[in-house]
């Protein structure tokens, strides 16, 4: 039996989810889907020019891990560019490195990392109420973050 999966850390969420070629209508065209945590290792190699130790320390993963990620990240890239298909980003094992929460009584509060691979809160620290929700990344309709694999 596999161990199960660690949650990555993830600093930034994509402001963009959907990426396509142009001139080609999207009933026409195949997805390529890439995770969350796989743009992020992108962004951590390609972007900010990290090697992959460091890397793998920002996303809490070890650099084979590390070195997965982004092998699968690229491979799933240049197939969307070379056979002309379209990029879905979503889905993945992944956690912010700091998740905002809301409580509908408008308490605000931040949940680190560590706290989060354990369990997500249940309940407001101020006011005890279980009614809340992740507060949505500035552009981005999506959950913070992301326990289970989508489809």
């Amino acid at each position: 039996m596999p161990r199960p999966r660690k949650c990555r850390r993830v600093e930034n969420l994509p402001g963009t989810t959907y990426f396509k070629p142009a001139g080609i209508p999207m009933r026409m065209l195949e997805d390529v889907h890439l995770t969350i945590d796989e743009v992020e290792a992108l962004r951590l190699k390609e972007i900010e020019d990290l090697d992959q130790e460091t890397g793998a320390e920002k996303m809490g993963i070890s650099r084979p891990t590390f070195q997965r990620i982004l092998a699968s990240a690229r491979k799933k890239v240049a197939n969307a560019v070379l056979n002309g298909k379209a990029i879905r980003i979503e889905g993945g094992i992944f956690a912010m490195e700091n998740s905002t929460y809301r409580c509908f009584n408008g308490h605000e509060w931040n949940v680190p990392f560590e706290e989060m691979t354990i369990m997500p809160p249940e309940l407001c620290p101020t006011c005890d109420t279980p009614q809340i929700e992740p507060v949505l990344a500035a552009g981005h309709g999506r959950r913070r973050r992301g326990w289970q694999q989508n489809r």
